[in-house]
C-alpha cells in the first residue's frame, strides 16, 4: 500500500526549516524512493599533522616505499587506512 506524500509547507527562515526537519520523517514527503549519488571527483579534505616515530621504522618505510616507488608519506598513509579499514577495497 502506497502512504500519500504529504505538502512541504513553507518557510519563512531557514531555523524554521532546520526546526522542521530535527521534527518530521522527510520520507513522508518524498514522491519516489530515490538512489545513492556518488560525487567520484571530490577530494577528502586533509589536515597536516606532526607524528613522532621510532627512526628505525622511518627508516623500514623508506626503504619499502622507495621498493615500491611510491613516497614514502603516501605509503603511510596507506598503511594507517588499511589498519583503519581493514576490509575495505
Amino acid at each position: 500500500m502506497i502512504k500519500k506524500q504529504k505538502t512541504i509547507p513553507k518557510f519563512t527562515s531557514y531555523d524554521q526549516e532546520v526546526d522542521f526537519w530535527d521534527t518530521h520523517d522527510m520520507t513522508e514527503y518524498m514522491t519516489e524512493i530515490t538512489e545513492p549519488v556518488s560525487f567520484p571527483n571530490l577530494k577528502m579534505t586533509t589536515r597536516k599533522i606532526s607524528l613522532r616515530l621510532p627512526e628505525g621504522m622511518i627508516k623500514d618505510v623508506k626503504m619499502i616505499a622507495n621498493k615500491m616507488d611510491v613516497p614514502y608519506q603516501s605509503l603511510l598513509k596507506q598503511f594507517i587506512f588499511k589498519g583503519l579499514y581493514p576490509f575495505s577495497k
